[in-house]
């Protein structure tokens, strides 16, 4: 990063999605997208649908309320405080029946960007189903 950066609370890159509202507080852009922070505020029934990545890492810090995860081999719930890794290659949902809030990190990816892709593109897009999974698939999602 060449200059210094401050996003205050409630500022950064936003997007209002149907279910959560993301701020981006670190920009893939600023690191040679070797990292990325996004605040994740999670609506009520809140659900990622299964998925891995090939490359990229998650870091779920809960900020606000509770999330579950769901493993192949395990469930979790991970509540204000508590951090989950999830390497490369290990198929994971997040749900989130209250709502809440989050700080998630993605290392070697470029979930900002992806968020911005998503957020220009039409309604009729989402549904379809071979244009998201080449979009997924540039940005290191596999369902």
């Amino acid at each position: 990063m060449k200059n210094k950066q401050i996003i205050r609370n409630g500022d950064g890159a936003n997007y209002p999605f149907s279910q959560d509202h993301c701020f981006i507080k670190l920009s893939s852009r600023d690191t040679n997208g070797e990292l990325c922070f996004v605040e994740d505020n999670l609506k009520p029934g809140f659900h990622l649908k299964r998925h891995h990545h090939k490359i990229m890492t998650e870091v779920f810090y809960m900020l606000e309320g509770e999330m579950e995860l769901i493993f192949d081999d395990e469930s979790i719930v991970i509540k204000k405080g508590d951090t989950a890794t999830v390497p490369p290659t290990v198929w994971h949902e997040a749900k989130c029946k209250n709502g809440g809030k989050l700080l998630t990190i993605f290392k070697n990816g470029q979930f900002d960007i992806y968020l911005e892709k998503l957020s220009q593109m039409k309604e009729e897009d989402f549904g379809d189903a071979a244009l998201m999974k080449a979009v997924n698939a540039e940005f290191d999602i596999y369902e």
